[in-house]
């Protein structure tokens, strides 16, 4: 018997492939096309099993839809822009540059051997000039059709490594690289008009029918549709009426106060003329605009002096205080608080002792009456007793809507519908991102760049010298070769803008780049046309909002400028979001009691726990957790395809857990999965050496099996359930395994066993293939049909009860007569057991459910 030997199939098979360009892409009038796109990965130098596992399930789809006869593209890039390059230049010493492409050439190297069915020929990098100068021609047409605009903005500004960061990268109100405390602050900066789409990309995802149904909710929460009621507060000094806007305007009789953002144009105003006004705004600043940090923040208020007049009842003043938790980019900048139905609002008013109002207690006059207690607002129907509107009981939004349509009627308010969606911010003051292709003119203004002349390539040195990265903020604000220029214009001196785009703007397209990748415009709309939508895209769950919803109005933007067809405005049809792979950690303590972390392959497990091998010291196990470099706790596929082979890690990765959920990954579960795999070749190779005359018992018995399992392993695949196709071949590895069938009928089930693997295990799959004469390669055979003749059973299984209990169960033919079946369910040795030579009292046959036997 041979050795399976998996370093050398997989290197064989790999080649083979390689040589009958089996996976290149190309359009085709013969065949339908598929698209299936895993999302691309950061190159941060290694995979991880988590890689594998994303991958894999792409590739299974891409195979699987290779062998039904599909035109197939399948790619693989990467998203390579970004401000880890930039720590590690400056960590190092070296270039964001020559550590990104270093990563990305280890990177394909490991990602190679895991025989992916990838067009190669395809990949590029975001940080490519011939990736990244196609997207400054798409910034200029958006910038023509108006889609991407200019202004001044308060965003969040690291004061130490001096740029503005994204929301995300704010944690707990610091940076997240350099930790300080962030601020807002005022600049100007370019943004996409991606509000003006609210409406569109909420309607949209009703159509997203194969898209997870917690991304749509989650896409619509952040799109944030809103109907509220927009009125004034007028002063009760010479100033001008201060305008709020509201979702909950039915709880208006309970308001304390009325609060401004630190941003708004009073708050501006007063801050100009008082200094200690100045000083308090100046704190609010030292803070995240996201809504997350105001949230966590301490709330901060200053009372302005400035007072108000209810709008229905003039007598009744509210105090107006500054804020820390309103944003001047949501509403108008202005609230009023209403403490009784809003825990922020409370949390402010114990801290200021301002009045709690509870709307829903009935009012004999509409001043404020203080409660002590918080009263929570009442989800059943209440009495809502109002001054205004004469409703006798109304709740939620009928309260809302009535409350609206009084102002409306009483001309001092007006109906609104907003959205939380906000313009998107895409400047960045950092070196390693797309330069936005734009000059600086003082004759011209600003000035956008001519198309002939991209890519605006960023600067590699600086005079002949490294770039030092180790200096805060931008390295383009002080290269002058780079950032002087003449004006496309008018040909004078003017200056680039030195700020990069937001990195999520390199994700939002690059799926419609690898239509054409080599294309001297963003698209070639014959190869857009052919290949998209992404039928199948495959990502995790964190990607939910943001990346999506960019991408989406990317596909949008991109129509309007003539890039995409109108069919591909909605650019995947399909979405899947993977769960995690998880590992054990594993964890000693320095001298100060600090955690120690340690790779798994430097532990040795033992019965009582774990230990280090080079030392032996103990080694505290916490429970399994997502695999994070920084807790060591990665497993690296190198070592697991150098231990067990790629197919090994592929059919482990699909087969222990429902691909939706969280893998926890083990070396006995790679063993296992060896194991089994070695089983198969063993099997193959005792079925090739059968004599191919040989006749046998069974060969009908196992031809049925085999078209169950082809029906229920193309169903498996068909609807993500990899792990339950894996545990249905399982099932007939071990029928055939033990079938005493005829060698033409045990040939046919093997090969077939080798088609149905083939998605899973490619390179095993193709040396069976190839071991028992199959005809040409496994990855082009077309995928096996089951015949439906096979898939009904002539036969069923009774249940046999004795006294009420279940004993056994027989199998019958379905139209076995109830003698015949009475007869066969008494010869039983439960049955026999329990008569004792006795004969029964009854005996019950509901035919084709189950046998009663009483005694």
């Amino acid at each position: 018997m041979s050795r399976y030997s998996a370093t050398e199939i997989e290197a064989k098979w790999q080649k083979a492939w390689d040589k009958a360009g089996v996976f290149a892409a190309t359009r085709s009038a013969d065949k339908p096309k598929y698209y299936v796109l895993e999302m691309f990965p950061y190159p941060s130098g290694r995979i991880h099993i988590g890689h594998v596992r994303n991958y894999t399930m792409g590739d299974v789809i891409a195979r699987y839809k290779r062998s039904t006869g599909h035109n197939v593209l399948h790619p693989m890039g990467f998203d390579a822009f970004g401000m880890p390059a930039e720590n590690a230049a400056m960590a190092s010493g070296g270039h964001p540059k020559d550590w990104t492409y270093d990563n990305i050439r280890e990177m394909v190297a490991q990602m190679k051997p895991m025989g992916f069915s990838i067009d190669w020929s395809r990949m590029f990098a975001t940080c490519d000039p011939d990736y990244y100068g196609q997207q400054q021609a798409l910034f200029l047409d958006f910038l023509e059709k108006g889609l991407v605009y200019r202004k001044n903005a308060v965003v969040n500004w690291d004061p130490v490594d001096m740029t503005v960061l994204a929301n995300e990268q704010v944690i707990d109100g610091k940076g997240w690289r350099s930790g300080a405390e962030v601020e807002r602050r005022e600049l100007t900066q370019w943004f996409f008009r991606i509000s003006d789409f609210s409406e569109e990309l909420l309607d949209a995802l009703d159509g997203l029918e194969n898209w997870p149904a917690k991304v749509r909710l989650m896409q619509e929460n952040w799109i944030g549709k809103s109907r509220g009621l927009q009125f004034s507060f007028d002063r009760t000094d010479e100033g001008g009426p201060i305008e709020v806007y509201t979702t909950r305007p039915d709880t208006l009789m309970g308001a304390s106060f009325v609060g401004i953002s630190p941003d708004h144009p009073i708050a501006k105003a007063l801050e100009a003329e008082n200094p200690h006004i100045a000083d308090f705004v100046a704190r609010c600043r030292r803070g995240g605009t996201t809504e997350e940090a105001l949230e966590k923040a301490e709330k901060l208020g200053l009372d302005t002096g400035i007072r108000v007049k209810h709008p229905l009842n003039p007598d009744w003043e509210l105090p107006v205080w500054i804020a820390n938790f309103i944003l001047m980019d949501y509403g108008t900048g202005a609230i009023f608080g209403c403490p009784a139905h809003d825990q922020r609002d409370l949390d402010f008013c114990r801290k200021y002792d301002l009045p709690v109002i509870d709307t829903f207690l009935a009012l004999d006059d509409p001043k404020p009456v203080e409660n002590e207690a918080f009263v929570p607002p009442k989800t059943e129907k209440v009495r809502w007793i109002n001054h205004f509107a004469g409703l006798d009981v109304a709740t939620g939004q009928e309260a809302i809507d009535a409350t609206i349509d009084f102002a409306e009627a009483q001309g001092w308010g007006t109906g609104v519908t907003r959205f939380r969606l906000r313009d998107w911010g895409l400047s960045r003051q950092r070196y390693w991102g797309c330069p936005i292709p734009v000059v600086h003119c003082d004759a011209c203004g600003v000035v956008p760049e001519r198309k002939e002349n991209l890519p605006i390539e960023l600067p590699y040195d600086e005079g002949g010298k490294p770039i030092d990265f180790s200096v805060p903020g931008n390295p383009l604000d002080r290269h002058p070769t780079w950032r002087d220029c003449a004006c496309p214009n008018c040909g004078g001196a003017a200056r680039r803008e030195t700020d990069t785009m937001d990195t999520f703007v390199d994700s939002s397209w690059y799926f419609v780049r690898f239509t054409a990748p080599k294309a001297d415009t963003p698209t070639d709309l014959t190869e857009a046309g052919y290949w998209m939508n992404v039928d199948q895209y495959i990502g995790g769950i964190e990607h939910a909002i943001l990346h999506l919803l960019y991408s989406r109005f990317f596909a949008r933007a991109m129509h309007i400028c003539g890039h995409l067809p109108e069919k591909s405005i909605e650019p995947f049809d399909a979405l899947f979001t993977q769960g995690m792979v998880t590992h054990a950690i594993y964890v000693t303590r320095d001298e100060n009691d600090r955690p120690v972390y340690h790779f798994p392959e430097d532990v040795e497990i033992h019965e009582s726990g774990a230990r280090l091998g080079a030392t032996g010291e103990e080694v505290e196990i916490i429970p399994s957790a997502k695999m994070s470099k920084s807790k060591k706790n990665v497993v690296d596929p190198v070592q697991i395809i150098r231990d067990f082979g790629a197919d090994t890690a592929r059919w482990f990765v699909l087969s222990d857990s429902p691909p939706e959920r969280d893998v926890e990954w083990t070396a006995a579960g790679a063993e296992a999965a060896h194991k089994h795999l070695t089983r198969v070749w063993n099997l193959c190779d005792r079925i090739a050496a059968m004599d191919p005359d040989a006749g046998g018992d069974g060969d009908e018995a196992l031809l049925r099996e085999m078209h169950k399992a082809v029906h229920d392993v193309t169903l498996g695949i068909e609807s993500f359930g990899f792990n339950a196709a894996i545990a249905r071949l399982y099932a007939f590895t071990n029928t055939l395994s033990k079938s005493r069938a005829g060698a033409a009928a045990q040939k046919r089930a093997i090969m077939t066993l080798a088609q149905l693997m083939s998605p899973m295990t490619p390179h095993l799959s193709e040396d069976i293939w190839a071991r028992q004469g199959g005809e040409g390669l496994i990855a082009t055979a077309p995928w096996p049909v089951a015949d439906p003749a096979y898939l009904v059973d002539d036969t069923v299984t009774l249940p046999i009860q004795i006294n009420g209990k279940r004993r056994a169960e027989i199998s019958v033919p379905k139209d076995m007569d109830k003698a015949e079946v009475e007869k066969a369910a008494l010869a039983t040795d439960a049955v026999q057991r329990a008569l004792n030579g006795g004969a029964p009292r009854k005996v019950i046959v509901v035919p084709g459910r189950i046998v009663n036997v009483v005694v």
